[in-house]
């Protein structure tokens, strides 16, 4: 599947990003989407201005992210429109204010669960006589941020609608904790629990108070919510831009490619069957669980028995096949917190390498 040469001079292990992989998987969302229009990819999983302006031309100017160094990756790449989905608390108020003032034309639009940071947000907003966007973060069942629907919601919302210097964007609802691997029955619990998102929506409304926008769902939900015809909701995948092992065995009806795998190679052979690579969890992502962490296309057959900070120890029948310097291609379970650990990506087109790409947001600050 992933054609590869002229690598000799690349150092190891390295973050590949194959060019025509993931132009397909950027199409495949518009095309489940329905409309660029819909989307607000996260750009959580590539962390890259040069994906950024990709979907820029491809339309999306919606974009989501988690960190101020995100926004300020988007912001830099020319991206006019952007949700920081994170609770905005301590440093972070000022880091917010001065993005405000650095990008003014930039909308920007953050979360809020709680009276005190919001308040926090409208008092540090009032002294510069501006602005800030907000979204209600709901809690889905995920347990980890956000107000349930109800009573409490509707009332933190009226706040929002009447404070001086936030304005009222909508809704947030994120269910990542849903990971049924059957479609169907992924279906039913997205839906079961959006029953009570939507029902907030209603009746906020009926009070008069606005919800123009609900960003909804993660990557496993995302074909879910593109069927909906509420014309609030805006779709925010984010691992599927480069997809990974992990949702490919997690999601199986996901019709995406992994598209950014690690070069790596072998550095010895210390039994008849096992071989080491330099490809230590200070390269992968090393939260899925070990036997899980990577796969190898080569060595379907193969066993991940040990890893350490720059080894990672192979079981196959086939390690005679391997002497030291034999490269190998593997693919992430887990991209996301995979590419925050390089640098740069190498574009792979035609199956050589052809460029460069900044992981700019790997870092927590930039210049802000």
């Amino acid at each position: 599947m992933y054609s590869l040469s002229g690598t000799e001079s690349l150092v190891t292990p390295a973050l590949l990003v194959f060019h025509a992989e993931t132009q397909r998987n950027l199409e495949t969302m518009i095309e489940i989407a329905g409309s660029p229009s819909r989307l607000r990819p996260h750009c959580k999983t590539h962390k890259m201005p040069a994906v950024a302006s990709w979907w820029l031309e491809l339309g999306v100017t919606r974009h989501k992210c988690a960190t101020l160094a995100e926004a300020e990756m988007l912001a830099d790449a020319g991206v006019p429109d952007i949700l920081l989905a994170y609770p905005i608390v301590g440093a972070n108020l000022n880091r917010v204010i001065l993005f405000r003032q650095r990008y003014p034309q930039v909308r920007l639009i953050v979360l809020v669960d709680h009276p005190q940071p919001l308040k926090q947000l409208n008092d540090a907003f009032s002294k510069i006589d501006r602005t800030i966007e907000v979204l209600l973060d709901l809690e889905t069942g995920l347990k980890r941020t956000g107000v349930p629907p109800g009573d409490r919601a509707i009332e933190l919302y009226e706040s929002i609608v009447t404070a001086t210097h936030v304005q009222a964007a909508g809704l947030h609802w994120y269910d990542g904790h849903l990971h049924q691997s059957s479609f169907s029955e992924r279906q039913a619990a997205v839906l079961a629990a959006w029953d009570s998102g939507e029902q907030l929506q209603v009746d906020l409304q009926a009070r008069g108070l606005p919800v123009p926008t609900i960003v909804a769902g993660g990557t496993g939900s995302f074909p879910v919510y593109a069927q909906l015809t509420n014309p609030a909701i805006e779709l925010s995948p984010g691992s599927c831009v480069f997809h990974d092992a992990g949702y490919g065995r997690q999601f199986p009806d996901l019709p995406f490619t992994p598209s950014a795998l690690l070069l790596t190679r072998v550095i010895s052979r210390p039994t008849p069957d096992r071989i080491t690579l330099d490809l230590g969890y200070k390269a992968c992502a090393s939260d899925p669980p070990l036997e899980q962490r990577l796969v190898f296309p080569a060595l379907p057959d193969s066993n991940i028995v040990l890893q350490n900070e720059e080894h990672l120890v192979l079981q196959t029948p086939q390690a005679e096949r391997f002497a030291p310097g034999d490269e190998l291609l593997a693919i992430p379970s887990h991209i996301c917190p995979t590419s925050a650990m390089h640098k740069e990506a190498i574009v792979i087109r035609d199956g050589v390498p052809a460029e460069r790409w900044s992981v700019t947001a790997r870092d927590r600050q930039l210049e802000l």
